[in-house]
């Protein structure tokens, strides 16, 4: 005779007992590729124009997310950034390369006149209006606040595509088009000194700290991220354009050579207190540099361009399926915020910073309105949460993540329309 557990019914192999178990991160994988598909493909199906794909894949996220409730529930980012400031940061270091590559003609310091403007009068303006609202309006502490304008100030390489130069050697480098590329491959990384500046009120409140933070967060870390992204982008260009054999390997088109250069950069620069962002954009812009016309710039920057589209798309949904987590601590001064920065505070200090920039009329407004904001915002606060404990930590991701969607929907769904009828094909 056989014995066993006949409670319930027949007893099953233990083995069988966890076959049909189902595992958030299995839900969560499905959901994800899933949800690519289908808001990649919907759209082409139903809409003889595409609609912004970035709100889309964030749509598609929020909706598995409401059917799965429990599945993304471990993505929390103020239970843990850390997966979010890494997943984050590896995307936006490959897209700053591949920004860095575009710019087939760096022109001269005229050319690059507004740049100027938007990164030394733009981003601390933005960064000082949204303090302030966040400390006026939604009670945030200095600390908290100054942590909030720094990660919402800068404008983002990943999602702005449709308003930056195209891919190496097809030209339509506009003003405006270079302006926006050049400011979105710069200011990730000058938005660093202002989260530091952060970190030293709530670690500081008495002060003592800015001599330090002008002569090491400031300067220091630029230059340094400056010099050693040359450094990487010069030896990169030596190893694909000197001697017959490296010619080969140009031809051949290698992607890892990229990836590579990037990583080298970026890690090298945080190795000695640089800042890598800046690294990453500088060495991009640089290996251009060398034999510019080259066709091996447009492999390069095909490969790094198809990992960040993947990555992207990726983190787009997930950040959408953060949002039914999130909403609950959003209330009317959040939007208030979110939505005056997008409509009011970025324009009118990105219209005074373009003084003087010899851009006129509907190019400047341009220029100053589509600031958008993305993937490097979500890199800045996982970051800070990882050095600041910020009392109110969810609503800060909650804002956050409301304005990278809130973007993604005005910018993507009025940028094609209005480049084609402002700016010359």
């Amino acid at each position: 005779m056989v014995s066993g557990n006949r409670a319930g019914g027949s007893a099953l192999h233990p083995v069988m007992n966890d076959f049909f178990g189902f595992t958030s991160y299995h839900i969560l994988m499905t959901i994800t590729g899933g949800a690519l598909l289908l808001s990649l493909w919907l759209p082409v199906r139903l809409f003889p124009r595409p609609p912004a794909g970035s709100a889309l894949l964030m749509l598609a996220g929020l909706l598995a997310a409401l059917v799965f409730p429990g599945a993304t529930a471990f993505l929390d980012p103020s239970e843990n950034p850390k997966i979010w400031e890494i997943t984050t940061e590896i995307v936006v270091i490959v897209v700053l390369f591949a920004t860095g590559l575009r710019i087939d003609d760096p022109g001269s310091l005229r050319t690059w006149r507004s740049t100027i403007g938007l990164l030394a009068i733009t981003m601390p303006l933005t960064i000082a209006a949204v303090a302030f609202l966040g400390v006026w309006l939604a009670g945030l502490t200095l600390a908290g606040a100054l942590v909030l304008g720094a990660v919402l100030a800068p404008t983002d390489p990943v999602l702005a595509g449709d308003v930056q130069i195209g891919p190496p050697l097809e030209g339509r480098e506009h003003p405006v088009r270079f302006t926006l590329t050049t400011e979105a491959g710069l200011n990730d990384g000058l938005a660093f000194p202002f989260v530091y500046l952060a970190i030293h009120v709530a670690m500081a409140p008495e002060g003592g700290w800015l001599l330090d933070w002008a002569l090491l967060d400031v300067l220091y870390r630029i230059v340094v991220g400056a010099v050693i992204g040359a450094g990487i982008g010069w030896i990169v260009a030596r190893l694909l354009f000197s001697g017959m054999e490296n010619k080969r390997l140009a031809d051949a088109g290698p992607g890892s050579l990229a990836l590579g250069a990037v990583l080298l950069g970026y890690g090298a620069s945080e190795l000695v207190e640089g800042y890598g962002f800046i690294a990453a954009f500088v060495a991009g812009f640089v290996c251009r540099r060398g034999e510019a016309e080259h066709r091996i710039h447009r492999k390069l920057h095909d490969f790094s361009d198809s990992i960040e589209q993947a990555a992207t798309a990726i983190l787009l949904v997930l950040l959408g399926s953060l949002m039914p987590l999130l909403w609950s601590e959003l209330d009317w001064r959040h939007s208030l915020i979110g939505f005056g920065l997008l409509l009011v505070i970025r324009p009118l200090a990105g219209w005074l910073g373009l003084l003087g920039s010899g851009l006129k009329g509907g190019a400047r407004w341009l220029t100053a309105f589509y600031g958008v904001r993305g993937i490097g915002s979500v890199y800045y606060l996982a970051y800070a949460s990882g050095h600041i404990e910020f009392a109110n930590d969810r609503a800060l991701w909650a804002l956050v993540v409301h304005v990278i969607f809130a973007s993604t929907v005005i910018h993507g769904l009025t940028a094609r329309s209005a480049v084609r009828r402002i700016l010359p094909e």
